[in-house]
């Protein structure tokens, strides 16, 4: 019997460069995706997936996160003054009563496993899930009350005990630009990994399934980082802790059904924006004369 996921892992100590100047002064995971932060959608998945504790993994220039999900009670008194009930439950839906969040201050950033790495003491022997806010992910019928992402690795893990990673099939040209794995059963929704390089040359990839931002790990995988020596880019790669316990611990690739929006790119902020202002029935309309307008 596997033990549950209580516990969840939001690497948000990067600068965001490519967002400049933007995020200057305003964390990249604070940048909103219609009238939502990223990071709000990210631990929106993690707690519909059963997850009450949130460990954010921050810099000293993230402050914005803890107080988006901190009490804001002048906020509060003026809503409840002004009747204005609606606006006053989506502010007390950012961090429901039975829902923690905990802020640790990575020193320097050292790369994702360093990341990761900094969330050990408060993980502890259990496992847990890791989502970069910079993925914004749906599950595919999501809107519909459908499964989000990680509540599919969730059940996946349920059924199959061992670190999980969500994958999804990447052009060859694009895999620098990610960890890709070696496995048997390429087209299968979840197979084992025997292999995993991270930011490989095309000619060298294992294949064409690329790792995602949503993980769920054992806590094994603190000792095999701390193991690593520095890889790709100088940093401490979460990759290669990982790879490293592969044919101790079992790793599965989790093939998810939705939709990734790369939002550390400008692109995918971009997309992941119109098309959830489509889906929103309040804006769809309004969204669609301006893009016929504009596109003439």
């Amino acid at each position: 019997m596997s033990i549950p996921v209580l516990k969840a892992v939001f690497p948000v100590g990067g600068l965001g460069t490519r967002f400049l100047p933007a995020t200057k002064a305003i964390p990249k995971e604070m940048l909103p995706v219609v009238d939502k932060p990223l990071i709000q959608y990210a631990v929106e998945e993690a707690y519909a997936a059963g997850i009450r504790q949130m460990i954010f993994i921050t810099g000293r220039h993230k402050r914005a996160i803890g107080d988006h999900f901190d009490a804001a009670f002048e906020l509060e008194y003026e809503l409840e003054r002004g009747n204005k009930n609606d606006l006053l439950r989506v502010v007390h839906a950012i961090k429901p009563d039975d829902m923690d969040c905990i802020f640790i201050r990575q020193p320097r950033p050292l790369g994702l496993g360093h990341a990761v790495l900094c969330a050990a003491s408060v993980v502890g022997d259990s496992p847990f899930a890791v989502l970069l806010a910079d993925d914004l992910m749906l599950g595919r019928e999501q809107h519909q009350g459908g499964a989000t992402v990680l509540q599919q690795m969730v059940q996946a893990y349920a059924q199959r005990p061992g670190m999980v990673l969500a994958v999804q099939d990447v052009p060859r040209a694009e895999t620098r630009r990610y960890g890709v794995v070696d496995v048997h059963g390429v087209n299968d929704t979840m197979a084992e990994v025997f292999g995993m390089v991270e930011k490989p040359l095309p000619d060298a990839a294992p294949s064409t399934l690329a790792v995602a931002g949503r993980y769920i790990l054992t806590p094994g995988v603190f000792d095999s980082i701390r193991r690593q020596p520095r890889g790709a880019g100088g940093e401490i790669q979460l990759t290669d802790g990982i790879a490293a316990l592969i044919g101790t611990e079992k790793v599965y690739a989790f093939r998810y059904d939705g939709k990734r929006y790369d939002c550390g790119s400008k692109e995918g902020y971009l997309e992941a924006t119109i098309d959830l202002a489509l889906a929103d029935p309040s804006l769809r309309d309004a969204v669609r004369a301006h893009m016929v307008k504009a596109l003439g």
